[in-house]
C-alpha cells in the first residue's frame, strides 16, 4: 500500500471546488473576526501605525508571538515592497509557513512491505481524537484499504462505543477491551491483529488522561514500545489532535507532545466554531510540525486536508 499519500491533497474530499468550499465556510468566524481587521488595516499603505495595530490584531488572533514577530520584522525590512499591501502580508505569511522557525523533529515513517500502518492519535480529553479517528478510517476505507481502529482510550466510558460506532459506519474492525482495561494490552492485541489479518492502517485512538495520577505522557510512551515489539518502525505517523477553540493552548500542547511523543503531524479541530484559526499557523510556525488536517465541521467531509496557501487565501476571504 501506498499509505496516506492516498489522502493527500484536496481531491480527496470530494474535489477541488467543494474542498475549498468547505474550508472557506468553516473559517467564516476567522475571516470575520479578527483578521477582517487585517483585510481593513493593509487596504492602504503600512506605516508606523499600522504596524503597531496590525501586531495587535494578530496576536488577538492567537497567530502567536514567534510567528507574529517575524512576520512584523518582514514587513519592517520592506519585503514584498511593490505589491498591495494586503498581498503583501499574504505573501509574508506564506513565506513564514514554507520556512519554520525550526524544521520538524519527526517524520513519517514507512512500514515495512506486508506490515499496517500504525498511526497513533494524541492529545488532551476533548479535542476530538476519536472522531478524528473515525474520520479518517472513513476516508482510508473510500481509498479501498483495509482499516482497522483501536480502542486505545480506555479511560473515557463512551469512547469505545464511540469508535465502534464510527467502525460500523466505515466497514472496519475494532479491537476493544472493557472500560477501565490496560490501554497497552488493547494495542498490543490490536497490532497483532492488524499483522494477521492484512491490514493496511491501524488507527490507535488514545486517552487524553487516565485513571491514576500516572503521568499520561509515560503512558503514551508505553503505548509507542507495546507497538515497537511487533513492527520495530512504529508507530509510522504520529498525530496530534488540538482543538482550535481552545487558543494560545494548542501552542503550549504542541510545546509538550511534539518532542515528547515524536509527532509527526497536526491535527486542527473545531475551526469552524473559533475567530481565532490563526493559531493553526502559529502552531505550525513555531514547530515545525506540520499540520495534515483541520476539521472544518460534523461530517467526514469536513476533515479537509490542509493547504496552506489555500488556508490563507480562505482567511482573506478570497
Amino acid at each position: 500500500m501506498s499509505g496516506p499519500e492516498k489522502l493527500e491533497g484536496p481531491q480527496s474530499s470530494g474535489g477541488a471546488k467543494g474542498w475549498f468550499g468547505r474550508l472557506r465556510g468553516g473559517l467564516s468566524k476567522t475571516r470575520g473576526g479578527f483578521l477582517a481587521q487585517v483585510r481593513g488595516l493593509v487596504a492602504g499603505r503600512i506605516d508606523e501605525d499600522t504596524l503597531e495595530e496590525l501586531e495587535e490584531i494578530l496576536y488577538m488572533a492567537d497567530m502567536g508571538p514567534l510567528l507574529v514577530e517575524s512576520l512584523l520584522v518582514k514587513l519592517k525590512a520592506g519585503e514584498g515592497a511593490g505589491s498591495d499591501a494586503q498581498a503583501r502580508v499574504k505573501g509574508i505569511m506564506r513565506s513564514c509557513l514554507e520556512n519554520p522557525e525550526s524544521p520538524p523533529a519527526f517524520t513519517p515513517r514507512v512500514p515495512p512491505a506486508g506490515e499496517p500502518r500504525i498511526i497513533f492519535l494524541v492529545g488532551v480529553n476533548g479535542v476530538g481524537k476519536t472522531t478524528t479517528a473515525g474520520k479518517l478510517a472513513s476516508r482510508y476505507s473510500a481509498e479501498k484499504l483495509k482499516v482497522m481502529l483501536a480502542a486505545g482510550d480506555t479511560f473515557r466510558a463512551a469512547a469505545g462505543e464511540q469508535l465502534a460506532v464510527w467502525a460500523e459506519r466505515s466497514g472496519c474492525e475494532v479491537i476493544r477491551h472493557k472500560e477501565g482495561a490496560d490501554s497497552s494490552a488493547v494495542v498490543y492485541d490490536a497490532v497483532q491483529a492488524a499483522k494477521a489479518r492484512g491490514s493496511d492502517v491501524l488507527l490507535v485512538d488514545t486517552a487524553g488522561r487516565l485513571h491514576t495520577k500516572h503521568n499520561l505522557m509515560e503512558e503514551l510512551k508505553k503505548l509507542r514500545r507495546v507497538t515497537q515489539r511487533l513492527i520495530d518502525s512504529a508507530p509510522h505517523e504520529v498525530l496530534l489532535v488540538l482543538d482550535a477553540t481552545s487558543g494560545q493552548n494548542v501552542l503550549s500542547q504542541v510545546r509538550e507532545f511534539g518532542p515528547a511523543l515524536g509527532v509527526t503531524g497536526l491535527v486542527l479541530t473545531k475551526l469552524d466554531g473559533t475567530a481565532k484559526g490563526g493559531v493553526a499557523l502559529g502552531a505550525t510556525y513555531e514547530s515545525g510540525i506540520p499540520i495534515r488536517y483541520v476539521g472544518v465541521g460534523e461530517s467526514v467531509e469536513d476533515l479537509l486536508d490542509f493547504d496552506s496557501d489555500a488556508f490563507i487565501e480562505a482567511i482573506f476571504g478570497e
